[in-house]
């Protein structure tokens, strides 16, 4: 069997429930999937000095803000850019949108307001509400990559953020190629994926809390798939 490679791209804290979900999710995928997972954690300090190149999946964690928000925006172009399978949650999503930003569109200026508190045009605002802790309904695409893996158009998702994206700038990135495949019942977007590419998904929620530690979250399951698929594509 071959190997999966998988980085697990955050600065991992005792403190970030997510961080200490993550190794009980990979347990499970490969007690009940069979799959051979080798996950290694890259601080975003790192990320931003070696890189990503080379494995088979990048999940992009929450636990903002990064000490390196450059190295988190490496990962995700690296994982663009190469066809490499990617997972972007919470503060994975917020960045897959800065790089995406800034990088395809060419939005240069453009800003997280929790990294740049005084930026002119900043991408990623507070919410309204914040909401961590909160729950709520996500509304999926139809034909869409998270409705496929979800197997249903509606789901209740966990989150712990208090950043989301700006309306202002997403049918920029909708002109140039990114997808927003999921929203909440207010239609404020909650998922964004990128067509064309083997597996792009980044959510505001966090499906590595999902109440279910011994069957993770379809999210979950489906970049561990993919990059099963990239391993034995490679080798």
């Amino acid at each position: 069997m071959t190997t999966t490679r998988i980085a697990l791209v955050g600065d991992r804290s005792p403190d970030v429930r997510s961080h200490l979900r993550v190794p009980l999710l990979l347990d499970a995928l490969r007690e009940h999937e069979g799959l051979d997972l080798d996950a290694y954690w890259i601080p975003t300090e790192e990320a931003e000095h070696h890189g990503v190149g080379g494995f088979d999946a990048v999940w992009l964690l929450p636990g903002s803000p990064y000490r390196s928000e450059a190295g988190a925006l490496v990962a995700v172009r690296t994982a663009r850019e190469e066809g490499i399978p990617f997972l972007g949650t919470c503060a994975g999503f917020q960045h897959a949108l800065l790089e995406y930003a800034r990088n395809v569109c060419g939005l240069h200026g453009i800003a997280h307001a929790e990294n740049t508190p005084d930026a002119e045009d900043p991408l990623i605002v507070p919410l309204a509400c914040s909401l961590v802790g909160h729950e709520g309904t996500i509304v999926l695409a139809p034909g869409s990559l998270a409705a496929g893996l979800l197997g249903a158009e509606r789901s209740v998702e966990r989150y712990h953020c208090n950043y989301g994206a700006n309306a202002a700038h997403l049918d920029t990135l909708r002109t140039h190629g990114l997808s927003f495949s999921g929203a909440d019942t207010e239609g404020d977007v909650r998922v964004t994926e990128l067509p064309g590419h083997p597996f792009f998904l980044a959510t505001l929620f966090q499906p590595e809390l999902a109440d279910e530690s011994r069957r993770p979250h379809p999210f979950v399951r489906g970049l561990a798939a993919a990059a099963a698929a990239h391993a034995g594509a490679a080798g």
